[in-house]
């Protein structure tokens, strides 16, 4: 699939390609020796708010420059080399529109900046693809959230590009524009396209990603499928606050068994706090125990789920 109808530097197929990269600004390390390979297909780029995400997008794309390292498109530098925008197509985080520009002017200034050769055509089919022709004459100021990250999706494909990178594009979006972008992207990754997708949300990747890239506090913290991921989530040692009628017996009980590494007393014995290492086994000990003991169980509350704390995990681990 060629990226534009005046040709391609690169065709569908390319692989991108992060190698050793540092980014930096002042004395703030934003990429810390982050290395990863996206090829062809859906790549979900997985991590907390802050972890490095859109510092990755910006090098990927050829807006930043490595402090360090490498960032390649099929082997060529993307720094500084202008043919790579033939080949990328970006969907930035931020809002990237013209408020007192139309949808329709908006994407047809992409197509013309792309020196394709019937520019309204182009336009006219972009915004077919993400369903905005019914809006194309509305100015973008008008616009609800959801609504401009599909114009913004509409410029990016102008010149049906091969490589295609969005920044948290489902931000703002009702769950019908959310279920008609994420078909609009598995067709993209079916067709052979290289797609990569940041999001800080789990289950929004899971949904559509082959291949997830773990990002946390900027480094590069796990990579593989969405079973692997969630296997190493699930595995990592689990906080509990826990409410019982008698938290002293319970914490008798909860020592004495191998699924825990630490029981304490919160305050004045009015709650537990339990690190549970084997999670599976922990669920089962737990109400087991409540009950061979006779001890009724107020409250079970996971008190370390922020995405913070489990992506932390995997760094450390």
């Amino acid at each position: 699939m060629s990226s534009s109808s005046h040709g391609s530097a690169v065709s569908a197929g390319s692989v991108l390609s992060v190698d050793g990269v540092s980014r930096w600004f002042a004395n703030v390390v934003a990429v810390n020796d982050v290395s990863m390979s996206i090829g062809p297909g859906i790549t979900g780029l997985l991590g907390p708010n802050g972890a490095g995400k859109s510092t990755v997008i910006n090098m990927l794309a050829g807006f930043l420059p490595p402090s360090t390292g490498t960032v390649t498109l099929d082997g060529a530098a993307i720094w500084k080399n202008p043919d790579v925008y033939r080949t990328i197509g970006l969907v930035p985080e931020r809002e990237a529109a013209y408020d007192f520009l139309t949808g329709w002017q908006f994407v047809l200034a992409n197509a013309e900046l792309h020196g394709l050769g019937d520019a309204g055509a182009a336009a006219r089919r972009a915004l077919a693809t993400v369903e905005m022709e019914y809006a194309e004459e509305r100015k973008i100021g008008e616009y609800s959230k959801g609504m401009r990250q599909r114009v913004k999706m509409a410029s990016a494909l102008v010149h049906e590009p091969a490589v295609l990178l969005l920044d948290e594009p489902f931000n703002g979006m009702d769950p019908r524009q959310r279920l008609h972008l994420m078909d609009l992207l598995r067709r993209m990754g079916a067709a052979g396209r290289t797609v990569l997708f940041s999001s800080h949300i789990l289950e929004e990747v899971e949904q559509l990603a082959q291949q997830i890239e773990v990002m946390v506090a900027g480094r590069h913290a796990a990579s593989g499928d969405f079973r692997e991921i969630r296997r190493l989530m699930t595995d990592r040692p689990h906080q509990y606050l826990i409410r019982s009628a008698d938290n002293r017996a319970l914490a008798s009980a909860l020592i004495a068994d191998g699924s825990t590494a630490g029981v304490q007393m919160d305050g004045d014995a009015e709650a537990l706090r339990v690190q549970a290492v084997e999670f599976r086994r922990f669920t089962e000990l737990l109400p087991r125990v409540a009950n061979e003991a006779g001890i009724r169980l107020y409250e079970v509350s996971p008190s370390d789920e922020s995405l913070e704390s489990v992506f932390s995990y995997l760094v450390t681990s």
